[in-house]
């Protein structure tokens, strides 16, 4: 009732005694509802639409189905890129009542068949059918595997104006129809229709038709998954519905990764995205950098960077030894150590027999030993032995003369500068980089093998939330033993908080590696994103995807891709601000913008200081001027 209605009723039913309008009644006339605030300005309701002041709705409702429903036919038209609601009523029968009527159905269709047999009449395909289709709906109702709904489904479309309205209509009838669903416009009673869509839960259309449990589970909207969480990091949009991927890998039974895609599809885009967001939730992140494309983002976020090569200053000593924590043994970290050294050396002495093989373990022992170094030691304080430590001790051994020729390019060698110093690398920031791109490619595999071995020393040492990346992970599945030795980091890394995550472009190497598939079945998070046409065979045969998931990954832009978590995948679309996109682009063309841009800045601030510097000088010479004739007229 508006103000003025309010006055009116007053005077009309008021008598000549009565007592004025109260302050209070009149304040509470004129306060606005919630209604008030939400409904339109102006309600024109036709015989097909509804005018709501500015938005044109059409409600229309589901009339005929087909004879079979695929899983996900409603799909299109819940992802449509438009606005739209939809209600879905179900209204469950008796059982008994419909087992009932179809009793009587199965007589009538029975009775139709034996008349037209009777008269000599040629077989109808259609009543076979029916027969057929009630007696198995029988059999399912009686034995409870199905039951009998009443399903009214409705949708309203809007637009500003009719064009607008026709167009979606027309879009959506398309689709439907290519599925033999039809739908009818709510001719007078676009009124009850639009109610019947708003969240109230009122069915006043109250048009349904008769499904089973079977082809209503199809019509279920929440189709295409999600995996948004109450925590985590943002990976990107699902490309199916939009809603936000929000994932927390150290929510799973393990923090491991892998990520499949060819080169210049975004893989290293999206994992700098991930680091860059890791890292505000205190999640420390260490690289192995093969194409030195992770420098600039570990200089501006205040991380180090480390470029291993054979004229770098940065060493690292194979044979420094993790300090044991509280409930591991010593003996245990000496014994692990050894072993990994010993498939260290096969790697750079191009493999050992037998004889061999044991050779190089007694000789690592003997060369810890040289340096006190036993089980009962104290490995913080003791200095670990060197390379050429080793060789000493290598070569006084019998039958080692060849491992000694092969051994001295690593200590006397164009390779000596390598490995055979102590280890200078600290790793005390949350970011840490270590690049190889200035390695020599014989020596890469050697390079990761040894940065690897470093950094699980230190993630041994002390339990915190980390990350290792390892890019263009390929080269360390080139080698058993390089591959195996990953694959022991990401079975344990749980155990110290680690999470790997391992990248490639090189499908067909990683996989053919015995270790390859035992990789990605220990990772909780596959991201694949767009792949060439000579390795998608090979992806879609290991990950069990679809035609049209294979398709998809073939079409897919930069940036694209499908998302797996656990038993979930979804396509994701990887979208980053303008800050992040400046801080982890790899696009060469952006790249040189930035450099342009920051070279213009660098030039302006120093010609603004030239230019300060000359304005003081020239403002300090009349000072000397004036100083000087003040002393010739004191003279």
């Amino acid at each position: 009732m508006s103000l003025l209605d309010l006055f009116r009723s007053k005077k009309t039913n008021a008598e000549p005694s009565a007592l004025p309008i109260l302050p209070e009644e009149i304040y509470s006339a004129g306060v606005l509802d919630l209604q008030d605030v939400i409904a339109p300005h102006a309600l024109k309701i036709s015989s097909r639409e509804l005018d709501l002041g500015e938005r044109i709705a059409r409600t229309f409702f589901v009339i005929s189905y087909p004879r079979f429903l695929t899983t996900g036919w409603f799909a299109p038209i819940i992802n449509m890129d438009k606005v739209l609601d939809i209600s879905i009523f179900i209204h469950p029968m008796d059982t008994s009542e419909m087992l009932r009527k179809f009793q009587k159905k199965v007589a009538e269709v029975q009775s139709q068949i034996s008349t037209r047999e009777q008269k000599g009449m040629v077989r109808d395909p259609m009543l076979d059918t029916a027969y057929s289709d009630l007696e198995g709906l029988r059999d399912s109702l009686q034995q409870a595997q199905e039951r009998i709904f009443e399903v009214g489904l409705y949708l309203t479309v809007y637009g500003n104006t009719r064009e607008a309205v026709d167009k979606i209509e027309s879009e959506i009838r398309s689709v439907l129809e290519s599925r033999l669903v039809y739908i009818r416009p709510a001719l007078f009673q676009q009124e009850q229709g639009f109610r019947s869509v708003l969240p109230l839960g009122n069915d006043e259309l109250d048009v349904h038709t008769k499904l089973n449990s079977a082809p209503l589970s199809s019509i279920f909207p929440f189709i295409s998954f999600d995996l948004t969480s109450n925590r985590g990091i943002l990976y990107g949009i699902n490309r199916h519905n939009s809603s936000l991927i929000l994932f927390d890998r150290f929510s799973m039974e393990n923090y491991n990764s892998v990520m499949f895609a060819k080169s210049g599809s975004g893989k290293s885009y999206m994992t700098k995205l991930e680091i860059l967001r890791s890292l505000m939730f205190d999640t420390e992140v260490i690289v192995i950098d093969p194409e030195r494309e992770y420098e600039y983002l570990a200089s501006t976020v205040g991380g180090r960077y480390f470029n291993i090569s054979l004229s770098s200053e940065h060493h690292i000593n194979p044979f420094d030894l993790a300090i044991p924590r509280e409930d591991e043994n010593p003996a245990d970290i000496l014994r692990s150590n050894i072993i990994t050294l010993v498939g260290l050396f096969r790697i750079m002495l191009g493999g050992l027999s037998p004889e061999e093989d044991a050779i190089i373990d007694r000789a690592i022992t003997e060369t810890y030993a040289l340096k006190d170094i036993t089980a009962e030691a104290n490995f913080a304080a003791i200095e670990p032995p060197l390379l050429s430590d080793f060789e000493l001790v290598l070569s006084g051994m019998e039958g080692s003369e060849s491992l000694v020729q092969r051994l001295s390019k690593y200590t006397k060698g164009t390779w000596s500068g390598f490995m055979n110093r102590p280890t200078n690398v600290d790793m005390n920031k949350k970011l840490i980089v270590f690049s190889v791109r200035d390695m020599e490619d014989d020596l890469k595999p050697i390079a990761m093998y040894i940065i690897t071995h470093h950094i699980w020393n230190v993630v041994r040492k002390e339990l915190r939330k980390r990350l290792l990346v390892i890019d263009e992970a390929w080269w360390m599945m080139r080698s058993a033993d390089t591959a195996s030795f990953l694959f022991s980091i990401a079975k344990r890394g749980r155990k110290y908080f680690l999470g790997i995550s391992t990248i490639t472009q090189d499908v067909s190497d990683f996989l053919n590696s015995p270790y390859g598939l035992p990789m990605i079945t220990n990772s909780s998070i596959q991201i694949l994103l767009r792949q060439s046409p000579t390795s998608v065979d090979l992806v879609q045969q290991t990950f069990k995807l679809s035609d049209e998931e294979k398709y998809l990954l073939l079409e897919s832009d930069v940036g694209e891709g499908i998302f797996f978590a656990g038993l979930k995948h979804v396509a994701i679309k990887v979208i980053a601000s303008y800050t992040e996109d400046q801080i982890i682009t790899s696009d060469p063309s952006q790249i040189l913008a930035i450099r342009k841009a920051k070279q213009e800045l660098a030039d302006a601030e120093s010609a603004q200081a030239t230019s300060a510097i000359t304005t003081d000088a020239a403002s300090f010479a009349p000072a000397q001027n004036t100083a000087a004739s003040s002393t010739a007229t004191l003279k």
